[in-house]
């Protein structure tokens, strides 16, 4: 049996759940999510409980069974309370900056980089003296919120010798030592 999967899903109050032909939608006061779920999974909500059973043990249903239970509670936490996403711009002369839902980056290179936002995530980007560039990323959808980061990272990946890119705050980075440890 999978474990994630049998573990019921609690619903706070002021959320809505409804189920019908095998797509879920729920109704916060973040917003509202949508889940098409395949036939070998069920849901059935019971008053302030959302439980998912499988049709068969094969191992295709098991593995659905964990991930849509995974799913539709990462919808009821971003409907109730968001997702917060915050990168770090590393280098000299890196910058952001935000004009309604297009980002602005100087990344080093010989261009400006504009990068597009969807509606769903408002993004601001902050920056202090001394300090490095920060970009904060909010949504009800953290599928969106966190595909959007990624883009955002594949930008200008952090580098290991310097640790220069965009990097998640709080993100440790695997250093080398570069060339001058391998002379001795």
């Amino acid at each position: 049996m999978s474990r994630i999967g049998k573990s019921p899903i609690e619903v706070p109050a002021g959320v809505q759940v409804q189920v019908d032909n095998n797509k879920v939608t729920v109704k916060g006061p973040k917003g509202t999510l949508t889940q098409q779920i395949e036939d070998g999974v069920s849901v059935k909500v019971d008053g302030n409980t959302i439980t998912l059973t499988r049709a068969t043990e094969q191992k295709r249903h098991r593995a659905l069974h964990g991930l849509y239970r995974s799913l539709i509670a990462n919808m009821v936490k971003g409907v109730t309370q968001g997702y917060k996403i915050e990168q770090e711009l590393v280098g000299v002369g890196y910058r952001a900056s935000t004009q309604g839902q297009m980002l602005d980056l100087v990344l080093g290179y010989s261009h400006h980089v504009v990068f597009q936002i969807p509606t769903e995530v408002k993004i601001s980007a902050k920056q202090e003296r001394g300090q490095n560039p920060i970009i904060t990323l909010e949504s009800h959808d953290k599928q969106l919120i966190g595909a959007v980061a990624a883009k955002i990272r594949s930008l200008r990946t952090p580098e290991p010798y310097k640790g220069k890119g965009i990097k998640f705050v709080n993100e440790t980075l695997r250093r080398k030592a570069g060339k001058s440890a391998a002379k001795k």
